[in-house]
């Protein structure tokens, strides 16, 4: 009697990856929208030892003073706060240590060359666990706002709010008691 594995069956159809992955999210860079203009984004993989990823998978870490560096050719995620995971004891690792992207040496060149030449930031924007279970950080190439631009964006995330609950209230139904 021989085992019947679906995806190997004749005019089965393997499994699409889509837009609907489910994906664990670690942690959101916030300020990083609010203090700069995100141009353009990629995603890398970064290189972590077991006690960074137990530390990771409780959601324990901080993009917040993050930022990308290139040197010798390779991108390093700088600053980036993952504090120690407690049963790790003699293993541990250091809270801020450098960190290495995993990008490819195009993307690596392409973005260092326009942070380089543009006077562009290599800010995180977002880390996670992909369907796989691998974490992933999602890089950008930011240009700093200044205030007025700040406050410019901040008013018209007010005027859309009030607009989209306006037109919320217009279009549900009268209550009856």
């Amino acid at each position: 009697m021989a085992k019947s594995n679906k995806n190997k069956e004749k005019g089965a159809k393997p499994k699409k990856k889509g837009a609907d992955e489910v994906r664990k999210v670690v942690s959101i860079n916030r300020k990083a929208t609010h203090r700069y203009e995100v141009l353009q984004t990629l995603e890398c993989g970064l290189v972590l030892v077991g006690s960074e990823v137990k530390s990771l998978r409780e959601g324990k870490v901080s993009l917040e003073e993050a930022f990308g560096r290139v040197r010798g050719g390779e991108a390093w995620l700088m600053g980036c706060e993952i504090p120690e995971y407690r049963q790790a004891s003699v293993w541990n690792h250091e809270p801020k240590r450098p960190r290495k992207l995993l990008m490819h040496s195009s993307e690596v060149r392409k973005f260092a060359n326009r942070a380089h030449e543009q006077g562009l930031t290599l800010t995180p924007l977002e880390m996670y666990f992909n369907e796989r279970g691998v974490a992933k950080v999602v890089m950008a190439l930011c240009r700093g706002r200044k205030l007025h631009d700040k406050r410019e964006v901040i008013k018209k995330a007010d005027v859309k709010r009030d607009l989209d609950r306006a037109m919320k209230q217009r279009t549900q139904p009268p209550r009856s008691n």
